[in-house]
């Protein structure tokens, strides 16, 4: 059996009755590679590499039904789950609605919370909080939704027992010294959090 560099040839075989099988060389196994290659990355295609569960809800305004083009957009929701430290945040679209991703595979024990928006909002503390339901489309799909409504104001009620002011979502953005190369503490601190809501 002669071995030259990377081809392999059985025809200068010593050994008797031993048959000259076949002579391969890298050069012949490159397309084969190549191919192996393709088929591996069409299979990734069709295939998503993260199966992720997403909550799907929506934010109502109780004061604004006078006002057909009242934008519900930039509303932070946040979604946490029992015995997990990763939260999901979302924000909303021109009409209150929102999509997250579930932090925990389990969503038994799950709430959806409104956290505040880019004007003053207000919000009941029942309307504030919901738990997250498994439910069905048209097709007979499942999907994941908020089992109460949440609702804000925009507007002070009347009744401040009820109600509870949600803060502001401004951005801030702390002097940081130029030589340490750091990138605007707002993408640190989000949002001033809002405190004394229980």
């Amino acid at each position: 059996m002669n071995l030259i560099g990377t081809s392999i040839s059985t025809e200068d075989s010593h050994c008797p009755g031993e048959a000259a099988v076949a002579r391969l060389s890298s050069s012949s196994m490159a397309p084969c590679y190549v191919i192996a290659a393709l088929v591996v990355a069409l299979a990734l295609v069709n295939f998503p590499l993260s199966a992720s569960i997403v909550v799907t809800g929506k934010v109502s305004c109780l004061d604004c039904h006078g006002l057909e083009t009242f934008n519900l957009s930039g509303i932070k929701v946040v979604v946490k789950c029992d015995k997990v430290n990763k939260l999901s945040t979302a924000v909303t679209e021109d009409d209150g609605s929102f999509e997250a991703e579930l932090p925990s595979p389990e969503h038994s024990n799950c709430l959806v919370k409104v956290l505040g928006g880019p004007l003053q909002l207000y919000a009941a503390k029942t309307s504030m909080v919901s738990k997250i339901t498994e439910a069905r489309d048209i097709s007979d799909h499942p999907y994941f939704t908020t089992s109460t409504p949440l609702a804000v104001s925009t507007a002070c009620p009347k009744k401040e027992s009820t109600f509870t002011k949600l803060g502001s979502s401004k951005t801030i953005n702390l002097p940081v010294p130029r030589e340490w190369g750091l990138a605007p503490t707002s993408y640190y601190l989000p949002f001033i959090p809002i405190i004394g809501i229980p």
